[in-house]
């Protein structure tokens, strides 16, 4: 059953609403995706502060055009679900990119980061690259490791002089 003009305006400025507050919007291929799929990535997405909907593409189009935001619908030869992060930028990124090596029906189209589009390739890469976290980590590793070592190695020099000491003590 097609939709009132006045639900039409209800969904465009809820998308107004969204893209108004948004970090980064990423669009995705949902066409074959199984409703328990979508709705499982929804709550995944829910949990780190993001958000995706369906949309039709020409309410995709006229959101995005009137926000500056360049969108071919001719383009795009799926259905579409934007995603939008309110909180991490890229955690969003990562999950779809994480449950389309796992699902084939999701497919990364699109995206804006920073109000800047971004094509499916620049997505993916910024999406395997490692959480800010784990890049946090390795930089304190890195740091500590001479340090460390120079501990080690001034200890390995006492526990020799210690070992020396007691074999002259047994001669």
């Amino acid at each position: 059953m097609p939709k009132t003009k006045a639900q039409k305006q209800k969904i465009l400025d809820d998308l107004k609403n969204k893209v108004a507050r948004q970090k980064a919007i990423l669009l995705v291929g949902i066409t074959g995706l199984k409703v328990k799929d979508l709705s499982q990535l929804r709550k995944k997405l829910k949990s780190i502060d993001a958000n995706i909907q369906v949309v039709k593409k020409t309410l995709a189009e006229k959101v995005l055009k009137e926000n500056k935001l360049d969108f071919d619908k001719k383009g795009m030869k799926t259905e579409v679900a934007f995603v939008f992060a309110f909180g991490d930028e890229l955690a969003p990124a990562k999950m779809v990119y994480q449950l389309s090596k796992e699902n084939e029906a999701l497919k990364i189209l699109a995206g804006y980061i920073e109000n800047q589009p971004k094509d499916a390739d620049y997505i993916i890469t910024l999406a395997q690259l490692p959480t800010k976290e784990e890049l946090l980590a390795r930089l304190v590793g890195t740091m500590s490791a001479p340090v460390s070592n120079f501990v080690r190695a001034l200890n390995y020099n006492i526990k020799g002089l210690v070992y020396l000491l007691s074999t002259i003590k047994k001669a």
